[in-house]
């Protein structure tokens, strides 16, 4: 089983368990010497149980469902642990092995096996339940390190995804401006460089403010509007109060990437709609296009489509809200998610 907690703790943890039951029964018997080689004799054998117990019994029986067999290797463990340890005390330090019982009893007995079974079973449930506790907490800590790495992938390959058809179809309306000495050519540089550090420096952030996100959507939809003219008809708007709503990079560009995408085929003209409605602690987030009829399942799952249904699980999980629906050459997307 792997180390979770370093040896310099398992020490400390050890030396301050002795000193506290070499005080303790010490303090008990008004015999503090006689605590203290008892206790000598006996932590060694409740250090050897307690890591027999995490590091073997628990490994090869309760990891794998064996509990009957776990049980049955315990008690056999607890029955050499007593004959060692009151076979030492009396040979080691004293006759009288259990001097905190009115009467002299001898060891061996029913009672006193019951009872020195049970302050093991004490020390082995301690032991194991700050070790499992700490496992338990690392293991949390991992899963949600390896959320965050799932994520920033993810978002690196929404990235590489939307950038290459991007920015070489731009550079191609910009090669045709540049042709033609549009007067276009220099407002299209200037957009597909404000675009280009958004994608390659902005979107590295964990989030931005909602109205700078606009401004990129915007700066896109300008864009896209110099490639294809008056073939493009597009409205945004902001409802309530969004100054202080922040949200995370390319949440909602690649809804507007797929309606470019799947709206503007055949030479046709595309209204698109879009708003952004702060109600309460929510955010509601709609798209609206036009769009010539084609396959349903193919848009409702493109690549842009699942890695924005993926982040908005890892981000808010069972926290959001995403309808996407197809009627009348509409293609609609309504999300919420929370502030």
């Amino acid at each position: 089983m792997q180390r979770t907690i370093k040896r310099k703790y398992h020490l400390y943890f050890w030396i301050i368990y002795f000193l506290f039951n070499v005080i303790r029964w010490g303090s008990y018997f008004n015999d503090y010497w006689y605590s203290l080689k008892s206790n000598l004799v006996e932590f060694p054998l409740h250090i050897i149980l307690v890591y027999f117990n995490i590091y073997y019994l628990v490994p090869k029986f309760i990891f794998k469902k064996k509990y009957v067999h776990y049980i049955l290797f315990l008690f056999v463990s607890l029955g050499v642990h007593y004959i060692l340890r009151s076979g030492l005390n009396l040979l080691l330090v004293t006759e009288d092995i259990w001097p905190e019982v009115e009467g002299r009893l001898d060891p061996f007995g029913f009672n006193h096996i019951v009872a020195v079974a049970i302050g093991e079973l004490y020390v082995v449930g301690l032991t194991s339940a700050i070790k499992y506790t700490v496992d338990f907490l690392i293991m949390q800590n991992k899963n949600r390190n390896l959320s965050e790495l799932q994520y920033k992938t993810e978002l690196k390959y929404l990235k590489a995804q939307i950038q290459p058809h991007f920015f070489f179809n731009t550079l191609n309306s910009l090669y045709a401006l540049t042709i033609k000495k549009s007067d276009l050519a220099p407002n299209l540089v200037l957009k597909l460089s404000n675009f280009m550090r958004y994608v390659i420096y902005d979107t590295s952030k964990k989030k931005l403010p909602l109205l700078q996100e606009i401004d990129h959507i915007d700066n896109y939809i300008e864009l896209e509007k110099m490639r294809y003219g008056d073939r493009v008809d597009s409205r945004v708007d902001i409802n309530g109060n969004i100054d202080d709503v922040k949200v995370v990079p390319m949440l909602f560009l690649p809804f507007i990437e797929n309606a470019f995408k799947h709206g503007l085929k055949n030479n046709n003209r595309m209204e698109l709609l879009i708003s952004f409605e702060r109600f309460e602690n929510e955010l509601i987030f709609i798209s609206k296009n036009n769009y010539e009829d084609e396959s349903e399942t193919k848009r409702l799952n493109g690549i842009g489509i699942k890695n924005v249904k993926r982040r908005l699980e890892i981000l808010y999980p069972k926290k959001y809200t995403l309808n996407i629906t197809q009627k009348n050459n509409e293609y609609s997307i309504l999300l919420k998610i929370p502030i």
